[in-house]
């Protein structure tokens, strides 16, 4: 069992759930004792838990988000956080070099499908007057660098749209806040580590902290900015970047 006692009578709810920070959040959850709600596109390889669902589902086709949640919320009851996790990379492709469909996809994927989840468990929370959202950013967020034009402004984006979301709903028992990664070790910065990791080594060169951090970080922060325990921090945006953005 974890550290934090109320998150073993909750249900979680997570996105981008079959690799990289997702997964590593279902596993910090469980850890706690909670219920988790896996999803992901791609199929979900979880350890065997009774208290682990998961449910494979495009979260950028509004339809078929929209019934799988209404048949989670059917048959597992209320969800009381959200970790709004999945996104995809662009490549750091500046503008001219990004096309419009390439646009919309890293558009739908990072920041309108958070939009979508989010409106799907909202009004259960309001009427149960409590609920938490744990939205997923970037230092892409928060300085340029860390992600191409699409990149760079989807999590800027989320940034905006966490400060709103809880500003909106925070005197109805609802907390909203999000998290910017810095170098994580995920399958989606593969690249980086491919060949002679020439540039996962100079990412970490440049990184104060000398180095890059494991999926598992991120997934404690979540937990405890998910936990009771921080019931006072609202809309903001918790860096994690081994000291990326203080140069």
């Amino acid at each position: 069992m974890g550290h934090f006692a109320d998150l073993a009578t909750k249900t979680i709810l997570i996105t981008g759930a079959a690799s990289g920070i997702g997964r590593a959040q279902v596993a910090a959850f469980l850890a706690e004792g909670a219920l988790v709600v896996a999803l992901d596109r791609q199929p979900i390889e979880v350890p065997v838990d009774s208290r682990c669902i998961t449910a494979q589902v495009d979260v950028c086709d509004e339809t078929q988000l929209t019934m799988t949640l209404a048949t989670l919320l059917a048959e597992y009851g209320p969800i009381d956080v959200v970790c709004n996790t999945a996104g995809v990379l662009d490549a750091y492709a500046p503008t001219l070099d990004t096309s419009s469909a390439d646009w919309d996809r890293i558009m739908a994927t990072n920041l309108k499908s958070q939009y979508l989840v989010t409106n799907a468990i909202l009004p259960t929370m309001v009427a149960q007057k409590r609920g938490v959202f744990v939205n997923m950013a970037s230092i892409a967020g928060l300085v340029a660098g860390g992600g191409g034009a699409a990149y760079t402004a989807s999590k800027h984006a989320i940034i905006g749209y966490t400060k709103q979301l809880d500003y909106d709903y925070a005197t109805k028992g609802i907390r909203a806040n999000c998290i910017a990664p810095g170098a994580i070790e995920t399958p989606m910065n593969a690249a980086d580590f491919a060949g002679t990791g020439e540039m996962a080594q100079e990412v970490a060169r440049q990184t104060p902290a000398g180095r890059w951090a494991q999926p598992t970080e991120v997934a404690s922060l979540s937990v405890y900015l998910a936990s009771d325990v921080a019931d006072y921090i609202h809309g903001t945006v918790v860096p994690i970047d081994g000291g990326w953005i203080e140069k």
